[in-house]
């Protein structure tokens, strides 16, 4: 069962009766109800999966988890500018970004950045506070404040099929071309892969509106564009002993401009930005016997970043730095079942990262991880408890100059849900969890601005909430509720300085964070419509005593914020809308008018069409985002499009 979804069978009801001294078996009813949402977990988890992902009119992940409540997504505009997502205000670091089971590493800035993953490949994302409710993960899996689970297109083929492909192409408003092609094969009756490759061409020009307090004017975004190319494979079979395995190897290039801010009446950058991502990861599950079982995961990561900056000068007359890291990753997990109500988990994860560049006064860090999680589970009929000890051993060494040297922390984690009511409908669930993030490579070590002698940054979540969730008869299928108050501590959180000038800052561990929070997520269908509502309230604010922002939000967090997406399908066709509103927020730590950002909100809408042509699925979407032509910037001076336009075309055979 997929995370995020309950399956609800309705009862079968059988009528017999009595003709000519026989009994007649009358018909047969099934009625199924699929609930996007999952009662029974201790974490609260938000999936978007199937045909709700596919009504969002998103291009990559990152436009996706948009539609997530508690979730800001900084962007900073145009198909190819930076996006990552922050959860709950804790900062983007503090969200551990999976992909099909084991996690994707930046140990140079701790940032995943989401628009890389195109929803071309994409079957579900899922995001989890906390962490996962299945205790049989990597250790890494419980170290990190938030999760997010991105799970490729499934390998599953019907009894009579070989083989299957999908072939899809899009274009549209700046200059936007984009062909995708999966193919997956059943190579023996245990095996079973994929192919999927994608190419992504931008010019990245919008019109946005500029003011400088004076007057207004309408500009051309320019040094916006990207090309990009990623291709992945994949294996997955089972040996005779049911042991399963998978493989899977993963490329993506890219190249963009850097279009930068626009202050004081500047409009034009040159910065240019290359990217090299490489991974292969593999893993095995072996059943001992029915109480005993191992999962093994490995991985090898390479990430290539090379900036260019031509307008800043230095001996060699421009700015070039080049960045290469790497990362060994490999993972064991024990399971053993205690009884029929009690199982535990032992998982160690160790890690190798590296950082090689070629910027004056580099220290060429290597950084030794051990993660040792113990987890234990136990579930009865009305109640389900949790609880984990994690132990994190860091290890750091440098070519030059002075490293962090080592770390050692235990961090616990509880959590219970428990079904209060007779009915299985409703259930209660809260979580506290300790965790701390080290700093990255770039806090320690960056040239000027490092600081070895940062502490690591310290959190303590505390979560309560419940879930409902009732499927009905009729046109109105099901109705699903859950609501979350949780309340945020974050302690040496690491923050950026001006030191001696605005070109040199410095790294210090200088806040207290408090975050105060309510999400709220509701999911309906009521037939050919479906609909689905979030709603945040934060007030995450500056609580470090004697500072001069005591009290003050802290930046990016808006009070208020929500999205609402609805779907209409009626005989092949399919019309949806969403809605996205972000409130109030400020720029800077200090709330003062100058750094007031006003709310903006976004409507986006879309027309498909299913056909069957020739024995072959196609489909016809018609997109246009940003309906109403709004002005808005997610991040300050970096615009956002105004109403643009996507046209796709899948074809499945």
């Amino acid at each position: 069962m997929k995370p995020g979804m309950i399956t609800c069978m309705g009862a079968c009801l059988l009528l017999a009766g009595s003709a000519s001294a026989q009994d007649t078996l009358r018909e047969v009813r099934v009625e199924a109800r699929r609930i996007p949402l999952t009662i029974n977990t201790a974490h609260p988890v938000q999936t978007l999966a199937g045909a709700e992902l596919k009504r969002l009119n998103s291009l990559s992940v990152a436009d996706a988890v948009r539609f997530f409540a508690g979730v800001q997504l900084k962007d900073y505009g145009g198909i190819g500018g930076l996006k990552t997502i922050n959860v709950r205000s804790m900062g983007t670091q503090h969200t551990a970004v999976f992909y099909d089971g084991l996690q994707l590493g930046n140990a140079q800035n701790g940032q995943i950045d989401l628009g890389k993953f195109s929803l071309d490949n994409i079957d579900s994302i899922s995001l989890y506070s906390g962490q996962q409710n299945n205790i049989f993960q990597p250790a890494r899996g419980f170290a990190a404040a938030s999760a997010l689970y991105i799970e490729s297109a499934k390998i599953a083929f019907s009894e009579q099929e070989r083989s299957k492909g999908k072939f899809s192409f899009k274009t549209g408003s700046f200059g936007l071309v984009n062909p995708a092609l999966r193919w997956q094969a059943r190579i023996t009756e245990r095996i079973s892969g994929s192919v999927s490759a994608e190419w992504m061409q931008a010019n990245g020009r919008y019109k946005f509106r500029y003011t400088n307090g004076v007057y207004d004017t309408t500009a051309v975004r320019r040094n916006a564009d990207i090309q990009a190319w990623r291709i992945e494979a994949g294996l997955q079979g089972m040996w005779k002993d049911s042991s399963s395995w998978t493989f899977k190897l993963y490329h993506y290039h890219s190249a963009r401009g850097l279009p930068g801010a626009i202050v004081a009446n500047r409009f034009e950058y040159s910065q240019r930005l290359w990217d090299k991502d490489f991974f292969i990861q593999g893993s095995l599950t072996h059943q001992f016997s029915k109480k005993y079982k191992i999962a093994a995961r490995g991985k090898y990561t390479h990430l290539f970043t090379r900036y260019l900056d031509p307008e800043y000068s230095n001996e060699a007359g421009f700015l070039d730095n080049r960045y290469t890291q790497q990362e060994g990753y490999c993972s064991l997990a024990h399971h053993y079942q205690l009884t029929s109500w009690w199982e535990t988990v032992l998982s160690t994860d160790f890690m190798l990262n590296t950082l090689d560049a070629n910027i004056y006064r580099f220290a060429y860090p290597t950084r030794y991880t051990q993660l040792t999680a113990l987890a234990t589970r136990m579930y009865f009929e009305r109640v389900e408890l949790q609880g984990s000890l994690l132990g994190t051993f860091v290890n750091e060494q440098v070519k030059f100059f002075t490293s962090a040297g080592r770390k050692q922390e235990l961090t616990p984690s509880f959590s219970v849900s428990w079904q209060p009511f007779k009915a299985h409908n409703f259930r209660g669930r809260a979580f506290y969890k300790e965790i701390f993030r080290m700093p990255t490579f770039n806090d320690l070590y960056y040239t000027f601005i490092g600081n070895t002698s940062l502490r690591p940054e310290y959190t303590r979540q505390y979560n309560i909430g419940f879930s409902y969730a009732k499927p009905l008869r009729g046109r109105w299928q099901y109705l699903a509720l859950q609501v979350d108050g949780y309340y945020n501590s974050v302690r040496d959180k690491i923050v950026a300085v001006p030191a001696a000038n605005l070109f040199r800052w410095t790294m210090m561990n200088l806040d207290r964070v408090g975050i105060h929070g309510i999400d709220v997520n509701i999911r309906t269908a009521f037939l050919p419509l479906t609909i689905g509502i979030n709603y945040s309230w934060q007030q995450a604010l500056d609580l470090t005593p004697g500072g001069y922002n005591y009290g003050h939000q802290i930046p990016y967090t808006p009070r208020h914020s929500g999205s609402f997406v609805s779907g209409v399908s009626w005989k092949g066709w399919d019309l949806n809308y969403s809605f996205i509103y972000t409130g109030e927020r400020y720029s800077q730590k200090t709330n003062i008018p100058v750094n007031y950002i006003e709310p903006w909100y976004t409507s986006d809408a879309s027309i498909a069409k299913r056909f069957q042509w020739k024995g072959r699925a196609l489909g016809v979407t018609a997109e246009v985002n940003n309906l109403l032509n709004q002005y808005y910037d997610v991040v300050l001076n970096f615009p956002m499009p105004g109403r643009n336009y996507r046209l796709t075309l899948n074809i499945a055979y």
